[in-house]
């Protein structure tokens, strides 16, 4: 089985799959509430597509042992779909570039810390939740609505991930 090392998760890394939401002294922020709050400004697209909706949901996931073999892809054609973890854990993103099924050699890992979330952009293939250590909540903005936004593909080959 081919390996895939993972790569630290950064905003410019993951820039052709979506936005990588964190508190980061490059993004737009300012002082609110008096000075006793500082605002990170639009830090994602939310693209709930055409006819949807933006929902706010909590997934609860139990945590992956390593290594980890990849066998399918899942992609939401008609919205993004954005992760903020909320236990301070980190986790593992594993993508492909949006359009036809997803080739093996086209996979990323990113390694992400509990303090980054991921946007995926609409139609960019992803893994399900990875969680690490240990059961992991994470906060979801996705789809709703009419049509159907959710598709799976099974890879040709199964690859395995390991830590770098």
């Amino acid at each position: 089985m081919r390996t895939l090392r993972a790569a630290p998760l950064s905003a410019t890394a993951f820039a052709p799959f979506g936005e990588v939401i964190e508190v980061s002294d490059a993004a737009h922020h300012y002082p609110i509430n008096g000075g006793t709050t500082e605002r990170y400004h639009d830090l994602a697209n939310i693209d709930p597509g055409a006819e949807g909706r933006a929902i706010v949901s909590i997934f609860r996931a139990k945590p992956r042992a390593l290594p980890f073999a990849v066998r399918m892809l899942e992609r939401h054609p008609l919205g993004s779909q954005a992760f903020m973890p909320l236990t301070g854990r980190p986790y593992l993103v594993v993508v492909a570039p949006a359009g036809d099924a997803p080739r093996p050699d086209a996979l990323r890992v990113f390694l992400a810390q509990g303090t980054q979330g991921v946007n995926y952009a609409p139609g960019v293939w992803h893994h399900p939740l990875l969680a690490l250590e240990a059961v992991s909540d994470f906060l979801v903005i996705d789809r709703a609505g009419p049509g159907e936004n959710c598709e799976e593909a099974a890879l040709a080959e199964a690859l395995g991930i390991h830590l770098a």
